[in-house]
């Protein structure tokens, strides 16, 4: 029996019927959509982990290239060579729908498409390996941007996920359960007054039966007496 006060009637009946086809058409979509993410997120995760190898060996290049060249350079010309940036960035964010899930799309774009551009010091007194770390560095940052996109995506989906794990099993071992337990109730609730109104019946009926043949009965008598009355009186004349 429901831990709830139900009220057992045919409305609520119908009431909880529509509302366990409503529950395991949602468990349903719900599933799929679960699995869909699910699938989703390896991939990005995949993604991720690709990129972030990437990454990581190219900041390595940078790290290394920029450490060849404050070798050879003193820091106050390291320093006076990228103290003013040439190249101007500009960084927009819009959403994609993955599965309900927004997540962040990131456009990276430069003031100018030439690569020179990048440099913000003359080539004269610099040395090559700054030239290279640069270079390395403005290559790497649009992948640092994208492994910053699908990490955040990543993110987004899992928690997508748990929210949806948590419908899912609120579905299957709580909300379905309980709803075909009440029907269950409701309909042997219902059973049972039918059982009991056919049983009144079947007694008011017999009573009634009774009362029908005892009138009779009565009635019969009544006119025995009438008609023996009628039959002896010829005789006393």
């Amino acid at each position: 029996m429901p831990n709830t006060t139900i009220n057992p009637t045919r409305m609520e009946l119908t009431r909880l019927k529509g509302k366990l086809r409503t529950a395991q058409r949602g468990h349903k979509l719900l599933k799929d959509k679960r699995d869909e993410l699910m699938k989703q997120f390896l991939d990005t995760v995949r993604e991720v982990r690709s990129l972030r190898s990437e990454v990581e060996e190219e900041l390595m290049t940078v790290h290394d290239a920029f450490t060849v060249a404050s070798a050879l350079m003193s820091s106050q010309a390291l320093e006076q060579a990228l103290l003013y940036p040439k190249q101007s960035v500009k960084l927009t964010q819009t959403t994609k729908n993955i599965m309900s899930v927004n997540v962040p799309v990131y456009d990276f774009q430069t003031q100018t498409r030439s690569d020179a551009d990048i440099y913000p010091y003359g080539f004269a007194a610099t040395s090559g390996e700054l030239d290279t770390a640069v270079d390395a560095l403005g290559k790497v940052f649009r992948k640092m941007l994208k492994l910053a996109e699908v990490e955040k995506a990543a993110q987004l989906m899992s928690e997508e996920i748990e929210k949806t794990r948590r419908r899912v099993n609120a579905l299957e071992y709580v909300v379905i359960p309980d709803t075909q337990e009440a029907i269950r109730y409701i309909t042997m609730k219902l059973d049972e007054n039918d059982r009991a109104t056919t049983t009144r019946l079947m007694k008011v009926k017999d009573m009634l039966l009774k009362e029908a043949i005892e009138d009779r009965r009565g009635q019969d008598a009544i006119a025995v007496k009438a008609f023996s009355s009628t039959a002896a009186s010829p005789s006393q004349g």
